[in-house]
């Protein structure tokens, strides 16, 4: 939902979930990025078509902060018995900032430095994501304002900093009874027009019985790394997991110790309205 705000609330059905990720990437490496994701969406149909959702995202890098803060909603479109297709807008605001302290080779004050900074402006995402049940298709773009983010320095230097429109192509399949469980494969695709990297993602899923569903898996991330993934639902609706990628395919991989993803997510299905019944002596 943080990239395709056509996913809010698909596939829900009448109920509402909380997702939050934690990354630390490139573990040992001093600056190297620290994310975090908080995710609520809910399937609203029964009150109205769609599904609601916020979105709330931050990245750390070096000096740098990056918040993000998205309400988003999908509207439901039938596509025949084939599927749903959800056309969904997010807005929000983006807050950039950074609190820098050089060092400079010598002391004499250097003013081309940027020095502390930090700006606020509008944010809009797109998407279009088409559920079918067991496969899905979805494409997006975030930054679709590229906003530009400005502040005057002490000095009287404009510091700025541009948003970059990206742009997101993502695919799945489930494949049922596969030696007893589920294999869940996924493609998630990514760009900006300059760079370009891909997930190729795979979960087998397996039912313990008694709402206990354990995972583990496994993505190759292009120009970065091998990741491992491993979840569990100990209780009804909650599910926890980790992984872990393995840095391979960039010069980061003599230094880095790897990265540490962290999630939880918990559903709650909203109750259906008590019953009314009438008590008037024409309709005992």
């Amino acid at each position: 939902m943080s990239i395709n705000p056509g996913k809010t609330g698909m596939g829900m059905s009448n109920s509402f979930c909380a997702t939050t990720i934690y990354r630390n990437q490139w573990d040992k490496v001093n600056g190297a990025p620290n994310s975090a994701v908080l995710n609520i969406e809910a399937d609203l149909s029964r009150f109205f078509p769609g599904g609601i959702g916020i979105a709330i995202y931050h990245d750390a890098i070096g000096f740098a902060r990056q918040n993000n803060l998205a309400l988003n909603y999908s509207y439901p479109l039938t596509i025949g018995n084939v599927g749903t297709l959800g056309l969904g807008i997010g807005v929000g605001i983006l807050n950039y900032g950074m609190n820098p302290e050089w060092i400079p080779p010598t002391s004499i004050p250097d003013n081309s430095l940027p020095s502390e900074f930090a700006a606020t402006n509008l944010d809009v995402n797109f998407g279009a994501y088409f559920d079918a049940g067991d496969w899905y298709v979805g494409l997006s773009s975030t930054h679709l304002t590229q906003s530009l983010l400005k502040q005057q320095d002490q000095a009287g230097f404009d510091q700025t900093y541009q948003t970059a429109r990206h742009y997101y192509l993502m695919g799945g399949k489930k494949f049922a009874d596969f030696f007893g469980g589920t294999i869940d494969a996924q493609v998630l695709m990514r760009t900006d027009l300059v760079k370009f990297s891909a997930d190729i993602n795979a979960r087998y899923i397996y039912d313990f019985g008694n709402s206990r569903v354990g995972y583990g898996g496994l993505t190759v991330r292009t120009t970065d790394a091998v990741a491992f993934m491993f979840g569990y639902t100990p209780i009804e609706n909650l599910t926890v997991g980790y992984s872990y990628d393995l840095t391979l395919f960039n010069k980061l991989s003599n230094i880095s110790r790897g990265s540490h993803e962290i999630l939880v997510k918990y559903c709650y299905n909203i109750p259906e309205p008590p019953k009314e019944s009438s008590r008037h002596p024409r309709w005992l």
